[in-house]
């Protein structure tokens, strides 16, 4: 027998995802470990990782020797050939070597790449995406990520640094975004974007049901789905605001790439997706070449919370 089992790691800044794969890409085992307890040194987070992965092979009755590979996606910019993470917005890690630790404790290889970069190929290869070959994803959670496919290939450019359009800019005037800069995609459409813009309103004395769901800086999405139901003045127009700057960066990328499709996935999507493509489909045409236009479908991820999982799994296929 063939080593057959992938052991498959969404690595955020509050937690660890994992599941293991057997031949047929059936999930046979997954955990969820949050990161924070752990303290905030790198090793602390490489430990947290080990235990994830040690916890999976015990209980799933697995043996190491069946494993094939593991691979992951982590934010921030990763060198993917060489398995460092250069840099981390919510992990503290900078010029990090994660692959040779894993890789040493393990004895098998390990790939990494940037989450939203593994998400949406996880969508290429089994969600939303299968079968296209132009794929642009926008990923709306606490902060906005993107990644490309282009001609079947995950477009990284270089020094693996690409697919940064959460921070294209849309308006040099506008509201401060975390990278210095203003106005980008990710200070108006992200939960942080969302976040500032409803307490800045409760702040005017409005009255909104999110304001006190706000916490370091963000809501969590099933609030953000409660408060829509509930017809919430403020929250919805957050979200259509999200939704106009969303559907002007559509465009852009349209325009740019002419891709098959544009997927939009992530924890808010997740939540409010439908609600989300609808408002994004009735503004986008504005902001298109209306011969470009026709070619492109849009479309909500399918894989949910897995489909960084997924990516992972994609890149130990090869």
């Amino acid at each position: 027998m063939g080593k057959k089992y992938s052991v498959c790691l969404d690595i955020g800044g509050t937690k660890v995802l994992g599941a293991i794969f057997d031949e047929n890409k059936e999930i046979i085992y997954r955990l969820k470990k949050k990161t924070k307890e752990s303290g905030d040194d790198s090793a602390n987070v490489e430990q947290v990782i080990i235990g994830v992965v040690d916890e999976m092979i015990r209980e799933s009755g697995i043996k190491k020797s069946e494993i094939r590979g593991i691979a992951a996606g982590a934010p921030g910019v990763i060198d993917q050939a060489k398995g460092i993470v250069l840099t981390s917005p919510n992990l503290p890690w900078t010029n990090y070597d994660i692959k040779t630790p894993i890789e040493k404790r393990f004895g098998v290889p390990f790939q990494i790449g940037n989450d939203v970069n593994v998400g949406v190929l996880g969508e290429y290869k089994y969600g939303a995406a299968k079968g296209y070959k132009n794929i642009v994803g926008f990923f709306v959670g606490t902060g906005m990520g993107g990644g490309l496919i282009l001609d079947g290939t995950l477009f990284t450019g270089n020094q693996f640094k690409a697919a940064e359009y959460g921070h294209m800019i849309l308006d040099p005037e506008g509201p401060l975004c975390g990278c210095g800069q203003r106005g980008c995609l990710e200070a108006f459409s992200s939960k942080k974007g969302m976040s500032a813009y409803i307490l800045q309103q409760a702040g005017r004395g409005r009255e909104t049901m999110l304001a006190d769901k706000i916490e370091n800086g963000v809501f969590k999405s099933k609030y953000l789905k409660k408060a829509l139901k509930a017809q919430d003045a403020v929250t919805m127009e957050a979200v259509d605001r999200a939704c106009h700057y969303l559907a002007v960066a559509t465009g852009n990328m349209i325009n740019t790439i002419s891709p098959d499709i544009v997927v939009y996935g992530g924890g808010v999507i997740e939540a409010v997706g439908d609600i989300f493509l609808q408002k994004i489909l009735a503004e986008v045409d504005r902001y298109c070449m209306p011969a470009i236009r026709p070619s492109v479908e849009l479309k909500t991820a399918a894989l949910g919370d897995d489909s960084v999982i997924y990516g992972a799994l994609s890149m130990l296929e090869g």
